[in-house]
């Protein structure tokens, strides 16, 4: 109909009217589609025109709420601007107030002022659009791959179908949001776009779950090093590893397609780029999990966990949303190295809450305790005087402990190792895990305590020791150990006595016992004394020989005079080796030579006896002294010399010879005597 085309003008007209400042281009193309249009309807209106004019007449008569006056309008004066006849308008009276009049061709002519509130009054029919913004429409068609939107605006939008992937049952009629890219494009085409909208709205919702807490959901589209990628409604997400789970995950690739809800737990509003976790749901329902736990623990409670971590000093069981810890000490009776020995990984297992904490939210956990205590189940066989077996589970300095039954142990002391005085160091003596036999001492099953004996397997051989090993008697043992003071030899099993230094060697001095001896070698010696009560036995071996020092009292006698050696010199003074292995000490002042100067290791000097002690072994000499005696000599001689020169009596002289004969033949005689003995 003709107000329908005229209709239209007007609509053509406006926009002309709204774009004519910022947009001459698209104003002069508005005008030119106007022309067109009018050109078109020019046919329609003289068709129309009688009928037009009758219902103009019809309307007239009609009463009306105020006069009507026509305004004249000189063509010359005002351009006319000829618009169709609005039907609504001539049949519903809406525009009654206007002063507007038909020409002889049925053209209605308005006066500026109606025109611009005729425009108003239809931008009121108009949505509010606003650039930048989010706004919901209604899909009207769809058409060569493009979605044509109806946001009651004054132009539809067109939206690639492309951005409708997400909704792949889109039809006429569904409402969807999109946001406004621009009022009018350089086509003066309507700018919308669906994935700017779901992007705005997709920030939208990270960012509340961020400052509420809301849950959201994403789809995990791939995998990253140390983490995944997750699509939030549109916009990529990070999820680091660390937060897929509470339990650390190896293989990513389990996640990759799967749609899931997370927490965002980190934003950043310049990039627009997020952090979600899926860890702090799990955590926040454990945490509702764990309260309700812990407020209905207690202490003896049975309880099913599944072990999900295991350590050097225990182990973690979940228990349905709270942790609990399993020490090593409350898994077994027994000793165990290591919890894995007896716990494997996601292992179910019933346990008893020992004691909890609910500030700090811990739970002690017992295994062993589910099991009577070994020792309340202990077989009565077990006495004291009865023989076991068990393995070695610790080793101490003061002994071994042997596990006779897993919870049930007993201490080998170092004194119940062997029968012999001898020392034994337990680590020396025992392995772990070593299978042994022992005897039960003592066993107190209130305190569950049991001292076991591996000696008392065997008779007691010092019960017999007299009759066994006699004072006196000469046996060949076996060097055990060597100390500072003395050796120990063994002279069978479990006996044995100590040969104190002082008594391996009868003439040399050891500055220590190694130096004579090396453990595990033979030596003959001597019992000189037993102690049965302390278990100790005295032994000797410079015994097996006479005690020359009765000879060398004659050999050696004060003021004789022997070719010695130095074999060891120092500040103190010198050692000398005389005859016969015999060592003889020359104090620092009196190894001093003719020339001043002290006498070296090596040289063979003439030495005088100036101190033999028999009973301690000693003997000192010195060869400052023998040169003294010599110069005395020398000097007496001359002094007869001159006595006989001077015509003193040969008595005199007789005295003399005599006295140095005597000396000479004193020592020649010494000399002879220990010759003999030593053949003897």
């Amino acid at each position: 109909m003709i107000l329908d085309d005229e209709k239209e003008l007007n609509n053509e007209q406006e926009e002309v009217n709204a774009t004519e400042e910022t947009a001459p281009e698209t104003v002069e193309a508005a005008a030119e589609e106007a022309v067109e249009v009018v050109a078109e309807a020019e046919e329609t209106v003289e068709a129309a025109a009688e009928e037009a004019v009758e219902t103009v007449e019809e309307v007239a008569a009609a009463p009306a709420s105020a006069p009507v006056e026509a305004t004249p309008v000189a063509e010359e004066e005002e351009e006319e601007v000829e618009l169709p006849v609005f039907d609504a308008v001539v049949a519903g009276g809406a525009h009654d107030d206007f002063d507007w009049k038909i020409d002889k061709r049925g053209t209605i002519t308005y006066s500026e002022a109606e025109r611009a509130q005729m425009l108003k009054d239809y931008d009121a029919t108009l949505s509010n659009v606003v650039e930048n913004e989010i706004i919901t429409g209604r899909v009207s068609a769809i058409s060569g791959g493009d979605v044509v939107l109806d946001i009651n605006y004054k132009s539809d939008g067109l939206i690639s179908l492309n951005e409708f992937r997400d909704m792949p049952g889109i039809a006429q009629g569904d409402q969807v949001e999109v946001y406004v890219e621009s009022q009018e494009d350089s086509q003066g085409q309507l700018g919308l776009s669906r994935r700017k909208a779901k992007i705005l709205r997709a920030w939208e919702s990270i960012v509340d779950s961020f400052k509420n807490g809301t849950i959201i959901r994403g789809t995990v589209i791939s995998k990253t090093k140390g983490g995944l990628i997750v699509d939030c409604n549109g916009l990529e997400t990070f999820l680091p590893g660390s937060q897929i789970d509470i339990k650390p995950v190896v293989d990513y690739d389990q996640y990759v397609g799967k749609v899931m809800e997370f927490k965002v737990v980190k934003v950043n509003e310049q990039i627009k780029n997020a952090v979600v976790s899926h860890k702090a749901l799990i955590e926040s329902d454990l945490a509702e999990q764990r309260e309700q736990i812990l407020g209905s623990l207690e202490k003896g409670q049975v309880l099913e966990g599944i072990v999900k971590n295991i350590t050097d000093f225990g182990a973690f069981l979940d228990l349905g949303g709270v942790d609990g810890l399993l020490y090593i000490t409350d898994i077994s009776w027994g000793r165990i190295g290591h919890p894995g020995e007896v716990l494997s990984l996601n292992q179910r297992i019933n346990v008893v809450v020992l004691d909890f904490d609910e500030n700090k939210k811990r739970i002690s956990l017992g295994l062993k305790q589910l099991t009577p205590h070994p020792w309340d189940v202990l077989a009565a066989e077990i006495s004291e005087g009865s023989s076991v077996k068990g393995k070695v589970v610790n080793i101490e300095d003061y002994g071994a402990f042997v596990e006779i039954q897993p919870g049930v142990e007993g201490l080998i002391h170092v004194s119940e190792i062997s029968w012999g005085n001898q020392s034994v160091h337990a680590k020396e003596f025992f392995k772990m895990g070593q299978e042994v036999e022992a005897r039960v001492v003592t066993i107190d099953r209130a305190d569950r305590k049991m001292s076991l004996s591996i000696k008392q397997l065997t008779a007691d051989p010092w019960s017999n020791i007299e009759e066994r090993f006699p004072i006196g008697s000469r046996f060949n043992g076996t060097v055990k150990n060597i100390t500072n003071y003395g050796v120990f030899v063994e002279l069978a099993e479990g006996v044995g006595g100590m040969v104190h230094i002082s008594d391996l060697s009868w003439t040399k001095r050891y500055a220590h016992p190694s130096e004579f001896a090396k453990a595990g070698s033979e030596l003959e010696v001597v019992v000189l004394d037993i102690d049965k009560e302390k278990r100790q036995i005295s032994l000797g071996h410079k015994q097996i020989q006479e005690n020359p020092w009765d000879a060398f009292e004659a050999i050696f006698p004060v003021g004789s005079y022997h070719q010695a050696t130095v074999i060891k010199r120092d500040d103190k003074g010198a050692t000398f080796q005389l005859p016969h292995g015999l060592e003889a000490f020359g104090p620092a002042k009196h190894i001093r030579k003719d020339d001043g100067s002290n006498a070296e290791a090596g040289e063979a000097l003439t030495v005088k006896v100036i101190e033999f002690n028999k009973d301690d072994r000693r003997i000192l000499v010195s060869h400052t002294r023998y040169l003294e005696d010599l110069k005395n000599k020398a000097e007496a001689v001359v002094k007869a010399e001159r006595a006989k020169e001077d015509g003193e009596s040969q008595a005199a002289i007789a005295d003399v010879q005599k006295k140095v004969e005597k000396e000479t033949l004193g020592d020649l005689a010494a000399l002879a005597a220990l010759k003999d003995q030593l053949e003897k």
